[in-house]
C-alpha cells in the first residue's frame, strides 16, 4: 500500500469521482497505483492515458508479452499486481 495521502472513494467529488467512476475495477474499487494521484486528478488522467498507450496502442509486443512483462515487473518490485 502507498504511503502516499489518497483520498478513498467514499469521500471522492467532482472531477475526482467522475474517474473514480470510470476507473473502478472489476472488484468495485480504485487501484492503489491510480489511486496515489488522487490529489492530482489531471496526473491520474495523464497516468491512466500512458497506461492504455503502453498496454493496447500499437505495438510489436502481443497484449500477452506486455502483461507478462508487467508481471515480472511487479514482482521485481515486491509490488503487488
Amino acid at each position: 500500500m502507498a504511503w502516499i495521502t489518497m483520498i478513498p472513494e467514499s469521500e471522492a467529488e467532482g472531477e475526482l469521482k467522475a474517474l473514480y467512476d470510470r476507473l473502478a475495477a472489476p472488484w468495485g474499487g480504485v487501484d492503489h497505483i491510480l489511486k496515489i494521484h488522487s490529489l492530482n486528478p489531471a496526473s491520474l488522467r495523464a497516468h491512466y492515458e500512458l497506461y492504455k498507450t503502453l498496454m493496447y496502442g500499437r505495438s510489436g509486443l502481443s497484449r500477452v508479452q506486455r502483461e507478462m512483462i508487467a508481471v515480472v515487473v511487479s514482482a521485481t518490485n515486491r509490488c503487488h499486481y
